[in-house]
């Protein structure tokens, strides 16, 4: 059947009350795919009302993954899509699918992968092919091409017809977007640790950084503009850690912690910045996860300046919420669900390990190293399994 989800600008001041409808997206709803053996409570069918959300990790094409997109493309232009194709499936049945950029677009070449990430505009209708509705686009490379790096970034996104949360272009946008996930109006909003140039002194809202109090706020202006889901994506932590640190442990706690009337301000954290996996934890009620993993990256170097295939690791993350059991109440998780990922740098493709893993010891052990990182702080009593 054919679904219609309007997304819906966030468009606020201290004193939001409401948001102004944009544009209509249709995309054919299928069946989501089984899981693996899960408790019956996972298992259950979806509640009716309930949609599915699905969130990957960073986009962070080094220079031998923009030079595979211009091969792909013909050597005419950059096409993203093959590389997301081994996950396209996942990403497009999901009523919501959002993503992580962790490069600013250009207007124009040169187009380079690390230190100065700067990626052609053609990501983002690639990332657009693959069921992708909006990007955090707050990260410590956003203002890697200045001010005019974060328009051309969000002029590309908005070409694309993809809604994006964590830089902008003026105050009015700074807070993020709500988008229609089947019944539910879901904000995305999103946030960094800081920034590798200087935010423009008289644009201090050009780039949403990470302040307890901000997000909060956001969150609750978020709610007065009609909200029912808040997800944010925070880009935190230390890099190369499989562990998350004591920062983002304290933080995840303290935003799942703040509630307004009784009902949580927050209902979903999605990290990055780690570059690698990490837990899945339900803290205060609600699920964090630290790090998602670079989704797509090639051969960045470690903090020792070697090339790390952990990198190149990810998960999907996906979570289907139910409608509130009374009027008012909060919609709730019902499933939650990581899928295995690994980019084939030789290939330039994502592939999905659980699907893959009857292909080789190779893979069984990527899956398995992602499996034990994402369950490392006890997801699993909590209903935490592994999708396919």
């Amino acid at each position: 059947m054919i679904a219609r989800r309007q997304q819906v600008s966030l468009v606020v001041t201290a004193l939001l009350t409401a948001a102004a409808a944009c544009q209509a997206n249709h995309r054919e709803q299928q069946p989501a795919p089984p899981g693996r053996a899960a408790p019956t409570a996972t298992r259950a069918a979806a509640a009716p009302g309930a949609f599915t959300l699905v969130a990957s990790g960073s986009i962070l094409p080094e220079s031998s993954v923009l030079e595979r997109a211009a091969f792909d493309a013909g050597g005419q232009s950059h096409d993203f899509r093959p590389m997301l194709a081994g996950v396209q499936d996942i990403v497009s049945r999901a009523d919501l699918a959002l993503c992580h950029l962790g490069t600013a677009l250009g207007a124009g070449p040169p187009y380079t992968g690390a230190p100065r990430y700067k990626s052609p505009p053609e990501l983002a209708p690639s990332l657009a092919a693959a069921g992708y509705d909006s990007c955090a686009t707050a990260s410590e490379r956003a203002l890697a091409d200045g001010a005019d790096g974060v328009r051309s970034t969000l002029d590309a996104l908005d070409q694309a017809g993809l809604h994006h949360a964590g830089s902008a272009r003026g105050e009015s946008e700074a807070r993020g977007t709500l988008l229609q996930a089947g019944h539910a109006v879901v904000a995305h909003l999103a946030y960094t640790y800081g920034t590798d140039d200087a935010l423009p002194p008289d644009q201090p809202w050009a780039v949403r950084v990470i302040d307890e109090k901000r997000i909060v706020e956001d969150a609750r202006a978020a709610r007065q503009a009609g909200a029912e889901v808040v997800v944010v994506s925070l880009n935190w932590g230390r890099a190369w850690q499989d562990a998350p640190d004591a920062q983002q442990l304290d933080l995840a706690r303290k935003l799942t912690a703040s509630r307004d009337g009784g009902r949580p301000d927050i209902d979903l954290i999605l990290g990055s910045h780690a570059h690698v996996p990490q837990a899945y934890e339900k803290v205060n009620g609600t699920w964090v996860v630290y790090d998602l993993g670079d989704q797509i990256a090639g051969q960045p170097a470690d903090e020792r300046g070697r090339q790390n295939p952990r990198a190149n690791q990810s998960t999907l993350a996906r979570f289907t919420f139910s409608p509130p059991a009374r009027p008012g109440g909060r919609w709730e998780v019902s499933r939650a669900e990581f899928v295995p990922e690994v980019f084939d740098i030789d290939a330039g493709r994502v592939v999905n390990v659980g699907k893959a893993i009857a292909q080789g010891a190779d893979l069984r052990g990527v899956r398995d190293r992602i499996s034990a990182a994402v369950l490392s702080r006890g997801a699993a009593k909590d209903g935490l399994v592994m999708g396919e």
